[in-house]
């Protein structure tokens, strides 16, 4: 049996360190998984477009793909814009829309690391409030999956972690990062719950400006790579278990 394509649709940006850091995950992933055909299409801002993408996939004789959504939480993209430009693709494509990045210990991981690649080191940790610093959303359910990845995150032996937001919520990356002050942790660092750079990270960016430490986006970590086949493999399985039945 073929394996089905993978899309990994990403959001797009004006900013083109946002695409740069798309394609170098893109190759990462297909590193880690020689064979397998990855694709890339952009919801708007960049190219190729999804919509253009799913049309040359059709062109070509595919017929099943698999589309990532390129985010960490479920919120108005992956439950709205994604499923809508996918209702418009060539019909005789079988598309299954695979779930959104996070909440996954490897991500969780991939902050640990990118706060010692900053400096910090796993004896600080006891002594080191963290800022969990995303984008944002209006979506209630994604604002409670952030705030309980820091308090999971917490318990692994940090002085504490606070949730912030570059938009659409509350508290700013500066508000938390008076707050870790005021409870008296020695210092302050901001880890960026975001994959790739632009403008709501420049703000993070900005609101650490009082911290101790800002560690740097995810981007194409090789943990996040294997989210990313970790979601495809599990969006792929019921295909596969229904040709074995």
């Amino acid at each position: 049996m073929n394996q089905p394509v993978l899309l990994v649709i990403a959001h797009g940006s004006r900013d083109p360190r946002h695409a740069a850091t798309v394609h170098a995950l893109i190759r990462r992933i297909r590193a880690q998984r020689p064979g397998l055909r990855v694709e890339t299409g952009f919801l708007d801002f960049n190219i190729p477009s999804v919509q253009g993408v799913l049309e040359s996939l059709a062109a070509e004789g595919v017929r099943d793909v698999v589309a990532l959504p390129l985010l960490l939480t479920r919120a108005f993209h992956a439950k709205a814009d994604i499923p809508a430009v996918l209702r418009e693709a060539p019909s005789r494509l079988r598309i299954r829309q695979a779930e959104v990045l996070g909440p996954s210990p490897l991500l969780t991981a991939t902050l640990e690391r990118r706060l010692y690649e900053a400096g910090l080191t796993p004896a600080d940790k006891s002594s080191t409030g963290v800022v969990l610093a995303s984008a944002g959303s209006t979506d209630p359910e994604a604002i409670a999956v952030i705030a309980e990845i820091a308090r999971e995150w917490r318990h692994t032996g940090w002085c504490a972690v606070r949730p912030a937001f570059a938009s659409a919520s509350l508290p700013r990356t500066e508000d938390a990062v008076r707050e870790l002050r005021a409870l008296g942790c020695e210092r302050v660092a901001v880890a960026p719950y975001v994959l790739a750079p632009g403008r709501l990270p420049d703000r993070i960016a900005r609101g650490a400006a009082e911290a101790d430490v800002l560690a740097d986006v995810l981007g194409p970590a090789p943990e996040v790579a294997r989210v990313l086949l970790e979601r495809y493999d599990e969006a792929r399985m019921p295909a596969l278990a229904a040709v074995g039945a």
